[in-house]
């Protein structure tokens, strides 16, 4: 059987991941593709990359036959996939990749996003899309809500060490570095070449950024308590890629071996070898998840690496991985391919 694919906000950078990833999937077919601004125009003339691709034409939302959609991936902005979802058909499946619906309480939602949630009853309704920890639900969700690249990356690291109760809750620092591809498509002062290459900078430090919600959140519900983590992001004049140093209390083989034994099977999450790192660039353009432990100098730490592609399987790649679930195909289909190297 081959799915009918629609993708919402197919010009922006994980719509375009989106069908490139999709392109190569044995069992999806993409029928429509919305934007904006750039409605009316071939797919092609706004990603020349995927010329070789016989795609329909960027058309406006409300110019889609949802009925002919077997799902449907929401690549909008946030605020903006809770008032489009709103009006889709309820019994569509649809995978969002923005914010609007990762976190479950409402005041959260206008804590970290600086607004009422326009869609509570969907918003209840939301399976939260972190594919490897939430697969049962995944399944027999309609609704997948697409966790933020950078909350995935520090989640991956500390998740089985939080439920094995491994580390020290009060004493987690992560220290994140992330490609300028995860701000976004749109122009911005900040991001033009002559302002950001040849440097870094934190951005959002002092427990300002968005994903520390998600970290609250999830963190809180495996610990049963509390649990607020010292999260710092910087961004590097690279196009993807992110890569979070997480400080931990605890003995670094035992972490070592706690995040080994719940990866062991996982297709896209690889544990390395004790005191190995990983690197963004053995990642790049995958659904891969690399995550490296090595001791601390000062007796009783550890250092935890997790590396993976943001625009894959930090957003695109993961959905289409929840995609494949929700649909009963195989997890894996679509995602397969080796990251690019050099």
């Amino acid at each position: 059987m081959t799915f009918r694919i629609a993708i919402l906000g197919a010009s922006g950078y994980t719509g375009a991941e989106l069908v490139r990833l999709i392109a190569g999937h044995p069992q999806m077919r993409i029928t429509a593709l919305s934007a904006d601004r750039k409605a009316g125009m071939a797919m092609a003339d706004v990603f020349p990359f995927l010329r070789h691709l016989d795609l329909p034409r960027l058309v406006k939302i409300d110019e889609i036959d949802f009925t002919q959609i077997d799902l449907c991936f929401c690549a909008l902005p946030h605020a903006t996939s809770q008032a489009v979802i709103s009006q889709l058909p309820r019994d569509l499946k649809i995978v969002d990749l923005s914010a609007d619906f990762r976190l479950r309480d409402p005041a959260e939602y206008e804590k970290w996003y600086g607004q009422p949630h326009a869609a509570l009853d969907l918003q209840k309704e939301a399976v939260y899309g972190l594919t490897e920890f939430y697969r049962d639900e995944i399944r027999n969700g309609r609704l997948i809500a697409g966790t933020g690249c950078n909350a995935a990356t520090g989640q991956y690291a500390l998740r089985p060490l939080i439920q094995a109760g491994v580390i020290d809750l009060d004493e987690i620092v992560i220290d994140l570095k992330a490609g300028v591809s995860g701000a976004g498509r749109s122009l911005k002062e900040n991001l033009l070449h002559a302002e950001l290459s040849g440097g870094t900078h934190a951005y959002s430090a002092g427990g300002k950024h968005r994903h520390l919600g998600e970290f609250d959140q999830e963190f809180s519900k495996i610990a049963g308590r509390p649990v607020l983590v010292q999260f710092t992001p910087h961004l590097l004049p690279m196009n993807r890629g992110i890569l979070a140093t997480t400080y931990v209390r605890g003995d670094a083989k035992v972490v070592h071996q706690t995040l080994a034994a719940t990866y062991r099977d996982e297709p896209f999450l690889q544990v390395l070898p004790f005191g190995s790192l990983p690197s963004t660039r053995d990642i790049a353009g995958s659904n891969q998840c690399h995550i490296g432990v090595t001791a601390d100098r000062i007796a009783g730490r550890a250092v935890v690496v997790a590396v993976l592609d943001n625009l894959t399987k930090g957003s695109s790649g993961q959905a289409l991985q929840n995609a494949n679930l929700t649909l009963g195909l195989d997890e894996t289909a679509g995602l397969t391919m080796a990251p690019i190297f050099p």
